[in-house]
């Protein structure tokens, strides 16, 4: 199993758990834990026997975003790490979720700060929980910088254009009850719970048939900027392959026998 200093991997079942492991610097995106976020994302896609990914943070926060000092190296982080981004210098994009989608469903469990590049990863994943102390926002303009992160692409797509331009433009910090009554999050659970929360949302996801999570997962996000007529369309072109697997006769057999289905991916 995968991982580097700054990030671990473990197994829960059939998830796979990364967990940003800088807790000293509230968990700022080292290259390390770039390099060890990218290797996850690709781990989780390649094995089989992974249903989903659940991305948290240790020692009580998510991300504080980029730490620049780190990314330039400044000691901090090994020459094989910097080979890597040399030979792929679009990983650190990769390991945000910025120009790469696991296959696998990937569920964010936050707790305190997710801020700026956190912020901007968090909208690469598909569903959300956060301790109710948690805080997010987009601070770059504050600094006269700019969220490159795809934050003035995704967010207005995520949630009303009004708040994502409030948060992009304001720069302000806002509270985990405030980002779920704009859309940014999906669950306000109390403090320290938000990756158990998340866990078990994961277990519901795995015991569902791993090709029809997959296909739906697709296709929500391939036809999100289509019309509605060709939605549709393309809906049919990942729907209709699902139901001649044997994974979907096992799930009407399963059913019918009143005892949970067994998939095999087939």
């Amino acid at each position: 199993m995968g991982g580097t200093e700054h990030l671990t991997v473990q197994r829960e079942g059939a998830t796979l758990v990364l967990t940003l492991n800088r807790p000293q610097a509230r968990n700022a995106l080292s290259l390390p834990m770039l390099v060890g976020l990218y290797d996850g994302w690709l781990e989780a896609d390649a094995d089989d026997s992974v249903r989903s990914i659940v991305l948290t943070g240790a020692g009580g926060s998510f991300c504080s975003g980029m730490d620049l000092k780190a990314l330039a190296g400044n000691g901090m982080a090994g020459e094989e790490y910097r080979d890597r981004l040399k030979a792929d210098p679009d990983l650190h994009w990769k390991a945000m979720l910025r120009h790469h989608r696991p296959r696998k469903p990937v569920i964010a469990a936050v707790e305190g700060y997710c801020v700026a590049g956190g912020t901007e990863m968090l909208q690469g994943t598909d569903i959300r929980v956060a301790g109710e102390s948690a805080t997010f926002g987009l601070f770059e303009v504050r600094r006269g910088l700019f969220p490159i992160g795809g934050s003035t692409v995704r967010l207005p797509r995520q949630i009303p254009r009004t708040h994502a331009l409030e948060m992009l433009l304001t720069g302000r910090p806002y509270s985990a009850r405030e980002a779920a009554a704009i859309g940014l999050i999906g669950h306000v659970v109390p403090d320290g719970t938000a990756l158990d929360r998340a866990l078990e949302i994961a277990e519901r996801i795995n015991a569902c048939g791993p090709l029809a999570v997959e296909a739906v997962k697709a296709s929500v996000y391939e036809t999100a900027e289509m019309t509605e007529s060709d939605g549709l369309a393309a809906e049919l072109t990942r729907g209709w392959p699902v139901f001649d697997t044997a994974d979907a006769k096992e799930g009407a057999r399963a059913f019918a026998e009143k005892r949970p289905p067994v998939y095999k991916r087939a």
